[in-house]
């Protein structure tokens, strides 16, 4: 069991994300870094959509109850058990007593925003609609409903010595880099709406860099940066909408929905955050500067590809250390 020590908002429970249930109105929810869940779980041997916490907020403190490998994937927050230093995307053993701490990422919009804490066996909470992951808005899953706070005590659903630790990862940010002009960039299909839109909006979206505001969260983005006119205005009734899709509503200041998106909306639809970058934008700092890429079906499906082959192959270097000792740490 692990106690949380801090009182830091929006960390969450999240697994991979609650699917089929758009048809009832309810959003997918999910790690806004599905990477680094997936590797943080197959560096323990979880399923692969075993539930973690998921940090945005820092300093973040837990105290383990019992003893416990985990892994920490995503932003690196210089963290630390007790008083040593821990790597990042890297397999851990606690004992019970040690505490936690999670300071501010390191080295900027490249490392990333957001921390996952994964344990053995994943956090034991019950399932909801097929999912673990917690639903602000709609108030359930993941731990009541609602984001950790001081004084809530979570379950790891494996044994405290089952999982190999001493082990690590080069992130994928290192891996599978993905810049234009030194900036942070997404690859991005047109969508239902996009010629709707003058010739010069088209083309400053995909030449222009985009801000994400103060005003952004786990429900969407919202971007600063040279506002897209239609050619007419466009009155849409709402519609069926999933994490991805950039909206543009009356001020021309596109939306990028993100996992906590709500099912449906009337605004015109842009363009479309390809599913293999979801995990870039999930990391991409408040206040951080992100360019868009322009991309076909056939472009987003071989980077969907890409995304697959990594998590193989960490499946398989992962697989490989399992007749290693464990290393104390």
């Amino acid at each position: 069991m692990i106690e949380v020590l801090s009182s830091a908002a929006l960390a969450t429970v999240q697994d991979l994300g609650r699917t089929g249930s758009l048809r009832w109105g309810v959003g997918t929810s999910g790690a806004m870094d599905n990477l680094a869940l997936a590797a943080g779980n197959l560096l323990l041997g979880n399923a692969l959509d075993a539930a973690a916490i998921e940090v945005p907020v820092f300093p973040f403190k837990v105290r383990f109850d019992a003893d416990c490998a985990f892994a920490l994937t995503g932003a690196d927050c210089a963290a630390r058990l007790d008083d040593q230093p821990l790597l990042p995307w890297w397999a851990h053993q606690a004992r019970a007593g040690q505490v936690l701490t999670l300071g501010l990422p390191q080295g900027g919009a490249q490392r990333g925003s957001r921390a996952m804490l994964c344990l053995s066996g994943g956090i034991d909470v019950p399932e909801v609609l097929g999912s673990r992951s917690t639903q602000l808005r709609g108030a359930f899953g993941g731990h009541e409903g609602r984001a950790l706070r001081r004084g809530d005590v979570l379950r790891a659903a494996g044994a405290g010595t089952a999982c190999k630790t001493g082990f690590g990862l080069v992130p994928p940010a290192l891996m599978l880099p993905l810049q234009r002009d030194g900036v942070a960039a997404v690859r991005v299909l047109p969508a239902a709406e996009y010629m709707g839109f003058e010739p010069a909006s088209r083309a400053a979206f995909w030449a222009g860099e985009w801000k994400i505001t103060s005003q952004s969260d786990r429900y969407g983005y919202r971007l600063e940066g040279e506002a897209l006119r239609p050619i007419a205005p466009m009155e849409l009734r709402s519609h069926g909408i999933v994490p991805g899709v950039i909206q543009v509503p009356h001020s021309g200041q596109p939306i990028i929905q993100m996992r906590d998106a709500q099912p449906s909306g009337g605004y015109p639809k842009f363009g479309t955050v390809i599913e293999a970058d979801m995990w870039r934008l999930g990391q991409a700092p408040i206040g951080s500067r992100v360019r868009f890429i322009e991309t076909s079906w056939d472009e987003a499906l071989a980077a969907l590809d890409e995304v697959r082959a990594w998590l193989d192959k960490v499946a398989r270097m992962v697989e490989l250390h399992r007749g290693a000792p464990v290393a104390r740490t």
